[in-house]
């Protein structure tokens, strides 16, 4: 998911479905907070979402005026302005990687600047006001050390992989043999806590795990392969790699004297919620499973909806999202059926000039902008990860998994279609003879189970909750039921 205070004109869908990764992959930080000259925060209102801007100036080498734009509700940081201007009177700046401006008027002692905000073929009124600080991100759920149960640092081995994974495992104090989870993540590089960098700062797995063992529920999150204090390789890696992963954190468990080894079940967010079928399916020390916003539909088909989903709600119209789905099926079809990575992305870039041609002059500008992300998305098209994705059908793998299985998604997930993939996820677990499993729709929550008021991408900075206190307590009793 790219910045998403612009509207994309293509490929829609690899740009929001891989959340983590391009939260993770910030412009240019090399200016010290403290370095700044001055800070001016304003909102953007698009398509019923409020966005913070912020503006960051500050003197170069050579005595000229830089800045940087962040948008901290959607985790973008330090976005080099190619040029500006400022007046006793007026300030103009432009950030050509978006392919935005702003000009405006400074008022009431230099303390208020009321201008327009332009992105491509967007105009929007905005009104900026300088402050001597930024605003601190709030985050309640967060929980605060001392916590009331025991947290410990953990490595355990990937044996069939030779690598090493670092978690967290988190277990009620006092005796006896807790029920446990392991917790797996989505898409994208992740950390032990799923945290959503940037200016986003929302870290889902942390305040599940604080709630699931304050209700005495052990808990294992961790780091993916290769991210943070994990070894091993992320980039080379399939979920079919994940999976594997995750059946070592089970039977990691297995071996702490805390957990009842009959009651060890794996949850998964998005991606992970595709793999914790899969663990279920191979593994027989896992007595159930939740899907939290997991896969019941093939990965293309995921994607498509996904597109026009988030297409719709963040203001795109009608006939250029049907341009983008027409060119993403297009693309997804060529990554399928072409397995040589050099043939097929020369076959991409072919289809995405044919695409091209057939843009107006604005058009071409604005795609002209985006044409360094347009690059880097043909590599990720064809990486490991994201063919393995777009082929896979999770609902053979559901139709043998025969542990208890608890499906959430909220309603206003624009990034895993609810009604669908829950409709197809039960279809198959019923195909299977699964007759211990539950399907619930939660009403306005969102893909990271906010409550929202679009479900927009765009939204997930702005709302200080960070996991549905209602969404967690439905998990954390399942749980309890089905290992009482």
């Amino acid at each position: 998911m790219k910045n998403l205070f612009y509207r994309s004109i293509m490929l829609l869908t690899i740009l929001y479905f891989a959340l983590s990764s391009s939260m993770n992959a910030q412009a240019d930080q090399k200016k010290d907070e403290k370095q700044f000259t001055s800070l001016w925060e304003g909102k953007l209102n698009i398509s019923n979402v409020s966005l913070k801007l912020v503006l960051k100036t500050f003197k170069n080498d050579d005595g000229t005026l830089g800045a940087y734009l962040d948008s901290p509700d959607q985790g973008a940081k330090n976005i080099p302005a190619t040029s500006i201007t400022m007046t006793e009177d007026s300030l103009k700046f432009a950030v050509q990687s978006i392919g935005a401006s702003f000009t405006g008027k400074i008022y009431k002692d230099s303390s208020l600047i009321k201008g327009t905000f332009t992105q491509r073929t967007l105009s929007l009124p905005l009104e900026l006001k300088k402050i001597d600080k930024l605003t601190e991100i709030k985050r309640p759920q967060e929980p605060k050390k001392p916590y009331p149960y025991n947290d410990e640092d953990v490595t355990f081995e990937n044996k069939s992989a030779n690598i090493a994974l670092a978690g967290s495992f988190t277990y009620p104090k006092g005796e006896g043999k807790f029920p446990a989870v392991v917790l797996v993540t989505g898409s994208g590089p992740q950390d032990r806590d799923e945290t959503l960098g940037g200016g986003i700062n929302h870290k889902p797995f942390l305040v599940l795990a604080d709630y699931l063992t304050r209700n005495g529920i052990a808990v294992l999150r961790y780091d993916d392969r290769g991210i943070g204090k994990s070894k091993g390789n992320f980039a080379t890696a399939t979920s079919a790699d994940f999976a594997t992963d995750a059946e070592a954190a089970v039977e990691y468990l297995k071996t702490r004297k805390e957990v009842d080894p009959k009651k060890i079940g794996v949850a998964g967010h998005s991606e992970g919620g595709l793999i914790a079928p899969m663990v279920a399916v191979n593994s027989n020390d896992v007595s159930y499973i939740v899907l939290l916003a997991g896969p019941g539909l093939p990965g293309k088909d995921i994607l498509l909806i996904q597109g026009r989903l988030i297409g719709n709600a963040n203001g795109g119209k009608e006939e250029e999202i049907n341009k983008s789905m027409k060119l993403n099926e297009k693309i997804y079809d060529i990554v399928l059926s072409e397995e040589d990575n050099s043939t097929a992305e020369k076959k991409i870039k072919a289809a995405y000039e044919e695409f091209y041609n057939t843009l107006g002059a604005a058009e071409k500008k604005e795609a002209d902008a985006q044409k360094p992300m347009v690059e880097q998305s043909f590599k990720q098209l064809t990486s490991p990860w994201f063919r393995f994705f777009l082929r896979f059908d999770p609902r053979p793998t559901l139709e043998n998994v025969t542990v208890p299985v608890l499906a959430l998604n909220g309603e206003k997930d624009l990034q895993v279609p609810p009604k669908e993939d829950l409709a197809e996820i039960e279809k198959a677990l019923k195909a299977g003879g699964n007759k211990n499993f539950k399907t619930i729709l939660l009403p306005n929550l969102n893909h990271l189970f906010q409550t929202a008021k679009t479900g927009s991408p765009a939204e997930y900075g702005t709302i200080e909750e960070t996991f549905s206190p209602d969404a967690m307590k439905i998990i954390k009793d399942w749980i309890l039921n089905v290992t009482k």
